[in-house]
């Protein structure tokens, strides 16, 4: 059976990174002898009315086989799969893993280790000066400064902030308005590096060490170096558990050095995957295609 299957990538996002990655799946797929469209969200447009889900343009006559969705456009996921296409990672998995207070939520659940996190009290907008009386309570039980303050939504290690004083924590609060907002134990241990582990269903198949000379953060993308790490069989254990708490197929997990053995970050439902090949040689996309087969095999 000749699968054909989409990527779907955000038609409103300029940096070519996003086209790169939807490209770099449909390679993969060619050399498995599947057929890839790619995409852009913007190019779908979900009807709804009182007897079906469907769309705009003639997808019921070209409907796919399978659907890797690399956006965050999650009605446009649940409407795919309303109508019965398999889609990689589901809507569910990203919504969560989109939203860093209900990713650390499901950690918590499954009892995984995680940073000390307090989730932000609801701001509406419109608020010109958020108070937080509790704020002294936040600092204490986070031991202090200097703590971290991240935006419940954000990518490339951007909307994450070390904090070192109350004054600045106060005048940070106020510039996020009413985003939502965690405050964060700060893992001292780990300033400046991070791992990156890959999975794909029960396995983890790259993982490089990420680190910064300059900043407390280790993304590439905000200046970072790569190299090439062999993760314990623990970590690797930690990273499955975590795509698994979020329900993923396949995930990039982000691990801290802390104190007392490493500590889960933050979990990338669509993470980028040239800079992990470049640094480890490893295609993740060859495993990630792989894996799709076996679960369409599955479903059979």
């Amino acid at each position: 059976m000749h699968l054909h299957g989409w990527v779907i990538y955000n038609g409103h996002l300029a940096e070519h990174k996003f086209l790169d990655y939807a490209e770099w799946i449909k390679q993969a797929a060619a050399k498995q002898d599947i057929t890839i469209d790619i995409k852009k969200n913007n190019q779908l447009l979900s009807i709804l009315d009182m007897n079906t889900f469907h769309f705009v343009d003639t997808l019921s006559a070209n409907k796919p086989d399978f659907v890797l969705f690399a956006d965050k456009d999650i009605a446009l996921a649940r409407q795919l799969e309303y109508i019965g296409i398999p889609v990689f990672n589901s809507a569910e998995s990203i919504e969560i893993s989109d939203n860093k207070i209900s990713t650390y939520q499901r950690l918590t659940l499954q009892r995984l280790p995680i940073p000390k996190t307090i989730v932000g009290p609801k701001v509406f907008p419109g608020v010109r000066s958020i108070d937080i009386p509790v704020l002294d309570q936040v600092i204490e039980e986070l031991g202090g400064f200097p703590l971290i303050i991240k935006e419940a939504y954000g990518s490339f290690g951007e909307q994450v902030y070390l904090i070192d004083s109350k004054r600045e924590l106060q005048d940070k609060i106020n510039s996020i308005e009413d985003r939502p907002i965690l405050f964060q134990q700060f893992i001292s241990t780990s300033y400046g590096k991070d791992v990156r582990l890959n999975v794909v269903g029960d396995e983890v198949v790259a993982s490089m060490l990420r680190q910064s000379s300059g900043d407390f953060r280790a993304n590439v993308s905000v200046g970072g170096t790569m190299q090439v790490y062999q993760p314990s069989h623990y970590e690797k254990q930690l990273a499955i558990a975590a795509t698994k708490a979020i329900g993923a197929d396949f995930a990039g997990i982000d691990l801290l050095f802390g104190e007392n053995g490493p500590v889960i970050c933050e979990i990338n439902s669509n993470a980028h995957i040239r800079n992990i090949y470049e640094c480890t040689g490893v295609n993740v996309a060859d495993f990630m295609i792989k894996y799709v087969v076996e679960k369409l095999g599955e479903g059979e």
